[in-house]
């Protein structure tokens, strides 16, 4: 018979002999649930009852925020030092009532525990001027300079967290110095500083520029559009096709509250590294620690450390970044390069002493740990085993080109040229006759594999774990949630479901208006069912990334979609997938924003109304910001570009482009053609869920329940360009934090995981900053020309040498093609 999964809405955690917490943040009573409390599968209503349980009714809240404005007095800075001490799983502060639900005083997770407050003071001031002008002010700055340096190689990216720690003391100077002053405006009493600021104004101030961090997915499309296609495109278009792709997924995001973000288990692994943060900069909650180092000075000591160490692989000696230390040994031997590189090899050298390498597929230490060794297993399989595999014995003439790249070739070893097939942005095929077929990389192709598996996995994988719980949740509401902090964000009005509609519905009317009015040749029906792929795969995508911390890469498969239904339209294949992409992607990352929200008890109405009006700026400035690039330097977007702004992100897109809306996937892989194989994949990836699923219900405390077939594909999908030697250090890195300080040194654990992960991405993302500012980016840049530096440039790795290199005036492939 099969058990009932486990649904936070009705059920709870119930253990025996728990013992009543002393230490808010660093729980005793959870080793129990030590094993298996990271674990998605594990069925929590076979847990033993306990006797002792007690209820309770919400009313109980009410209790507690008066308790919390006795020690706040009104608008007070609670979230600083908080009095109040938490009783896990204690009657003490319970009342006993007829209901039929039991309430937990805590998260029954203890990564929760460890980062998030079970208080709250909704007392506080959060609808603030400064807020207000701290976040436009972040929002525009952070649009404007990604925008700038996204276009340039190398680049630097102004991430969410430099705003997150800037942010704390400009509040507090604002705090300072703005007047006190009331003022009275249409019966609303106002002030420009209402009191202390805040966490939760810095809360918000930190998701707007979160919002806008990755900038806004169509500009790519348009610099496409004026440098593969050469063409002429008004401020309109641009302006209206940015918006309504960027705006349309928040919408739906919304929509998917009760499946993403009120249930308990969902989560957010990103949202409470952030969580912990916030807590440390503001002095987090409960008792003062006198026996170990406080977390603010942990927090700093790892920022310092970090911001220093970065020199050392980013600047002085960048071979320790790229460690490819086998390959200095014999630096021209190609087989040992393909294996062991890190540039266009396969990185089995395992380790790297560089931080941004080791969290380029994010951060170990936030990541669970069964999650990490998915991914491992897959990168051995798929990666070291089967790649090397293809590439040694010349399938698909991969031994012709480098083993790892994501660039396309032609069949003479060199970079496809887009330039040699197309035609007033149309698709020639007598050139494409003449020139040469498409030849994509052993990585490539089987990342492409890797891609099919993963979209036909997280279908069945959901439909088997999840399908009763989302059903059932259509339903549900906020109310009908039993965790602490659900209970707590009942004191907030909810966001109402209409607002998500119109906002959109008006998106939805500019982007059918976009491609009506505009030369794109996307029918609108074709629009219809890019968003109605994002509307499906929304839920199954963002359960996995607030469970896991993995996420899933759509793109290829929206992009392989829309070049079958719309053959030889490369602008409406992209905009096709923009669509389709943006709408699943936008809504999982409001998801994951909402749940941070959630967390830190920011009232829903702000939240969505400080998205919205950032992702709207955000998509003016970086309009603006791309047209003045264009405009004003000289040859962008060339190999060859004086000062670097050869818009590496465009190129990528552009050849995509090409790949998919151009050539067009029939060509590669439909029935007969050279890719053709790749197809097996999806049969693959809907069958390898199914034995599993079932082995963890016919077992259900083994380690079965661990193997989560969509995090086995999705979790290497960041190769290439990603490294194997970036998965590997990353697992290993995650072994010693998720598994062995989690389970050895769990208290340890509990107090400093998150904040050791946010030091250490915090020091790198300033050590970048200086280092690029100071050091590369004026006159040309300072480089050190010395053997540390240049030792892994001159190996066979860094050349991209392949197994068989082509004479000149040959060719490797078939003999015709059409």
């Amino acid at each position: 018979m099969e058990t009932k999964p486990y649904n936070s809405a009705t059920n709870i955690v119930a253990l025996q002999n728990l013992r009543a917490r002393g230490v808010p943040d660093v729980p005793e009573d959870v080793d129990f649930l030590m094993e298996h409390l990271n674990d998605p599968n594990f069925d929590y209503y076979a847990a033993p009852s306990s006797p002792t349980s007690s209820t309770t009714e919400v009313h109980e809240l009410e209790h507690k925020k008066i308790t919390m404005s006795e020690y706040s007095g009104g608008a007070s800075d609670f979230d600083v030092e908080s009095r109040v001490e938490s009783t896990r799983y204690s009657t003490a502060s319970r009342i006993t009532t007829p209901s039929t639900f039991e309430y937990d005083d805590e998260s029954p997770y203890p990564e929760v525990r460890a980062a998030v407050a079970s208080i709250d003071d909704p007392t506080m001031h959060v609808n603030t001027f400064r807020m207000w002008v701290m976040g436009i002010f972040y929002t525009i700055l952070i649009s404007a300079l990604n925008q700038f340096f996204s276009m340039r190689y190398p680049s630097i990216i102004i991430t969410g967290i430099i705003a997150q720690l800037t942010a704390l003391p400009l509040g507090k100077g604002m705090e300072r110095v703005l007047p006190t002053t009331r003022f009275n405006t249409m019966g609303y009493t106002w002030s420009f500083n209402p009191g202390p600021f805040n966490i939760k104004e810095h809360v918000l101030i930190t998701v707007m520029a979160n919002v806008v961090v990755s900038g806004a997915y169509a500009t790519d499309i348009v610099a496409t559009q004026k440098v593969f296609y050469n063409q002429t495109l008004t401020t309109s278009y641009q302006l209206c096709l940015v918006l309504s792709t960027q705006l349309i997924g928040f919408s739906l995001g919304g929509l998917l509250r009760k499946f993403l973000v009120w249930p308990s288990s969902m989560i957010w692994p990103g949202a409470l590294v952030s969580s912990a943060l916030f807590n440390t900069l503001h002095k987090s909650y409960g008792k003062p620690e006198s026996r170990h180092i406080s977390r603010e000075k942990f927090f700093c000591i790892a920022l310092g450390c970090s911001f220093v160490w970065y020199w050392v692989p980013g600047y002085l000696w960048t071979g320790l970044s790229m460690f490819n230390w086998v390959c200095w040994i014999a630096p021209n031997n190609v087989v040992v390069n393909t294996l062991f590189g890190t540039s266009t090899g396969l990185g089995m050298g395992i380790l790297t002493f560089d931080w941004s390498m080791i969290s380029y597929i994010g951060s170990p230490l936030v990541t669970p740990w069964w999650s990490e060794a998915n991914t491992v297993v897959a990168l051995v399989v798929c990666f070291w085993i089967i790649t090397p595999i293809i590439y040694f014995t010349n399938t698909w003439f991969t031994a012709y080109l480098p083993i790892s790249s994501y660039m396309t070739f032609d069949n003479t070893g060199l970079p496809y040229s887009s330039a040699q097939v197309v035609v007033n942005a149309s698709f020639d095929v007598a050139q494409y006759e003449a020139y040469s077929p498409v030849f994509m990389t052993a990585t490539m192709a089987i990342a492409y594999g890797v891609a099919f598996a993963a979209f036909s996995s997280v279908v069945v994988h959901t439909f088997l774990w999840y399908r009763r719980d989302i059903v059932r949740r259509f339903k549900s509401s906020l109310r009908d949630e039993r965790d602490v902090h659900s209970r707590l964000m009942q004191a907030y009005p909810e966001v109402p479901q209409w607002w998500y509609v119109i906002l959109g519905l008006v998106m939805l009317l500019l982007l059918f208006v976009t491609v009506e009015i505009f030369p794109t040749d996307l029918p609108i029906w074709a629009v219809c069912v890019a968003l109605a792929l994002a509307a499906l795969l929304a839920i199954p995508v963002g359960m996995l990334q607030a469970i896991t911390n993995q996420q899933i890469a759509l793109n290829v498969m929206f992009e392989m979609i829309g070049a079958y239904l719309l053959p030889g339209k490369p602008v409406a294949v992209m905009i096709f997938k923009a669509s389709a992409y943006m709408g699943t992607n936008q809504a999982v990352g409001f998801a994951g924003d909402l749940k941070l929200g959630h967390y830190m008890k920011v009232p829903p109405r702000l939240m969505f109304t400080a998205q919205v009006l950032a992702a709207f700026l955000s998509s003016i400035v970086v309009t603006l910001v791309q047209n003045w690039m264009f405009a004003n330097i000289v040859d962008i977007c060339t190999p060859t570009q004086p000062q670097f702004f050869s818009c590496p992100s465009t190129s990528t897109f552009g050849s995509a482009s090409l790949l998919w809306g151009s050539i067009g996937p029939h060509r590669l892989f439909s029935p007969g053609a050279m890719y053709s194989p790749l197809l097996w994949f999806f049969a693959v990836g809907a069958l390898l869920p199914i034995p599993f699923y079932y082995l963890a219900r016919r077992f259900p405390l083994s380690y079965w329940r661990y193997i989560n077939i969509p995090v086995f594909f999705a979790g290497i999908g960041a190769m290439p360009p990603a490294s194997g030697i970036n998965f590997a250090s990353w697992a290993i890195v995650g072994f010693i934090f998720q598994w062995f300080m989690r389970r050895y040194h769990f208290r340890w654990w509990m107090r400093y995981n998150y904040i050791l992960s946010a030091g250490l991405d915090a020091g790198v993302a300033v050590g970048l900053i200086v280092i690029f500012f100071l050091l590369q980016m004026p006159k040309g840049g300072i480089t050190l020309n010395w053997w540390g530096n240049t030792v892994w440039q001159n190996t066979a790795d860094a050349l991209g040498t392949p197994l068989y290199v082509m004479p000149p005036g040959e060719t490797f492939g078939p003999s015709t093609w059409s």
